[in-house]
């Protein structure tokens, strides 16, 4: 009987979520919802009842919320417990731990690494250190997050962590006292001289609560800095609180200016926001990096800033979320994220793309993370017009001024990135050669250090050529082709074969990018990766830099 107590508990809490959720579908919940949930509960409390076999309530209840969301959009979700800390956590960008970001190689817990200012960087954890135990449990076998809640927990109390250190002979032992950890929402900010020309550039990586006091420091010195143009990067920030978009709009567009509204089927949904304080830095030229991955809050930004001509979008076509969540808390420490209204940029226009209502969150997720979407055909979308009269369109994203191709990876590349091998090679290159500075150069010395360690590894790949062939055989010996086909084949290897060795030279860029890039996480962190590799190298940053060292370009772009 005790058993079936708990159960009947269970299912009372869970619908009391559903009728909550009911509430919140309508703003005077009619009878026919009344009747509805009464249904689902009726059904819930008669399967528990009566079903041959034990049930797991929650999961059957919880099914059934999700049900009802999948008739919704992708991005209306029910979060259990676990998600919704999760999202508190990344809208607040606040946790008490030590600071660092882990990764499995090899079945063992390792730093991929330390965020500067926190207990694991002033204690000289490094990118590559293994953590074999924490507080004396072996890691072997343990994934992310199981160590991630063994090294989080009250800020002032310790955790003893054993690392196991490339070129080390015995295991480091540490003691780490944790802290509040505050995740950067401007992991950088810096200055570029190009030719004499002054080029600032602000990374801002996500709209979280600190968005508007990180940007506010880095925009005060950036105003110190007498700056011929500026770079605001926002690729792959996937957006966060719509409050933060106008806040950061601030900075950019004139006091009183237009920068969002929105609209839905309640009143209190439909809000205009405008910019409410004097820009800073409103004469210098601007260019606003974007990409596939740069949604909702970023494409707020990016949109009326393009809407009012006050700077140059470049890059890919946005992500196209033109949708506002409120989050509504429920019980046992559970949320309903729901669709409440629209968003619009100044021009009038809702970027929102046209997706499959019923497509899942998760597989939402995988699309944000997919770099090869389509091209947007601007001959399908809605034209509508800049206040200098450009024209913009509605649906899809925003469409850039400038598009920069997306850097496509080779197969060796791909290959040479899949297998940590740069990662790898940082570690041991790092070991042997002390005292490396941040301005080092990947010399001819150490790109063939990499091939004999490539060679060490017995690296090997296949290009796309050869999967294409290994097809072709398949499909022959399928057919039972005579042996003039094989031999065909044959020859058409060793060409690829003879290509292969010049691939490794038509890479030579990017490899030495990448082994500068990871020698400098791990021995200094991303402050230092942003000022000696990608502002150097980053084709997106040298078009932007382009433009804005060229006055008539710039102009002309914006059709002043």
């Amino acid at each position: 009987m005790k058993f079936k107590y708990r159960i009947g508990t269970t299912v009372t809490a869970a619908f009391a979520i559903i009728i909550l959720f009911a509430f919140a579908l309508a703003q005077r919940p009619s009878d026919s919802i009344y009747s509805l949930v009464k249904l689902s509960s009726d059904i819930a409390f008669k399967i528990n009842a009566r079903y041959v076999d034990d049930i797991d309530v929650q999961k059957l209840v919880y099914s059934g919320i999700r049900g009802m969301l999948d008739t919704l959009d992708p991005f209306s979700e029910f979060l259990e417990k676990t998600d919704y800390d999760n999202l508190m956590e990344m809208t607040s960008g606040k946790y008490s731990g030590l600071g660092m970001t882990i990764f499995l190689k090899d079945n063992w817990v390792t730093v991929m690494s330390p965020m500067e200012g926190t207990p694991a960087y002033r204690m000289g954890l490094r990118s590559g250190d293994r953590i074999t135990r924490i507080d004396g449990q072996s890691t072997n076998g343990m994934t992310t997050q199981e160590a991630s809640k063994r090294m989080r927990g009250e800020a002032g109390t310790k955790v003893n962590l054993t690392v196991q250190r490339e070129g080390a002979d015995e295991p480091l032992e540490y003691t780490i006292e944790r802290a509040v950890i505050t995740i950067k929402t401007v992991p950088f900010a810096g200055v570029i001289d190009d030719d004499g020309r002054r080029i600032g550039y602000i990374r801002l990586s996500r709209f979280g609560e600190e968005a508007d006091a990180e940007l506010d420091v880095a925009m005060k010195n950036m105003a110190n800095e007498k700056l011929d143009g500026l770079i605001f990067d926002l690729r792959s920030n996937g957006g966060g609180l719509l409050s933060q978009a106008v806040m950061v709009s601030n900075y950019f567009l004139p006091k009183g200016s237009d920068v969002v509204y929105t609209k839905g089927r309640t009143a209190d949904q439909n809000n205009t926001h405008y910019a409410n304080r004097d820009p800073i830095l409103p004469e210098v030229p601007l260019v606003v990096l974007v990409n596939e991955m740069s949604a909702s809050a970023s494409e707020i930004v990016a949109g009326a800033i393009q809407d009012s001509d006050r700077g140059v979008i470049l890059g890919n076509t946005t992500f196209g979320k033109g949708l506002v969540q409120q989050v509504y808390t429920l019980p046992e420490g559970a949320a309903l994220k729901l669709t409440t209204a629209k968003w619009y940029v100044p021009s009038g226009r809702c970027i929102q793309k046209d997706i499959r209502s019923t497509r899942h969150p998760e597989d939402m997720a995988e699309a944000e993370n997919d770099t090869t979407a389509e091209a947007v055909d601007s001959t399908k979308l809605e034209i509508f017009h800049t206040k200098g009269g450009r024209i913009v369109y509605g649906g899809g994203g925003i469409t850039p001024d400038i598009v920069v191709d997306p850097e496509k990876l080779t197969a060796l590349e791909l290959n040479l990135e899949r297998l940590s091998l740069f990662f790898d090679f940082a570690l041991r290159y790092t070991a042997a050669h002390p005292g490396i500075k941040p301005d080092f150069q990947v010399t001819d010395a150490i790109v063939a250090e990499f091939r004999d360690f490539l060679k060490e590894r017995s690296f090997t790949y296949k290009n796309e050529v050869e999967n294409k062939l290994e097809e072709l055989e398949k499909i022959a010996r399928e057919n039972e082709n005579d042996q003039s086909v094989f031999a065909e084949i044959e020859k058409m290897r060793g060409v690829v074969a003879a290509h292969k060795d010049s691939e490794f030279a038509e890479s030579l860029d990017y490899i030495k990018r990448s082994i500068k890039r990871d020698i400098l996480t791990r021995l200094y962190g991303e402050s230092e990766v942003y000022r000696h590799v990608v502002l150097e190298s980053d084709p997106y940053i040298e078009k932007a830099v382009t433009i804005l060292s060229s006055p008539t370009e710039y102009a002309g772009i914006l059709g002043s």
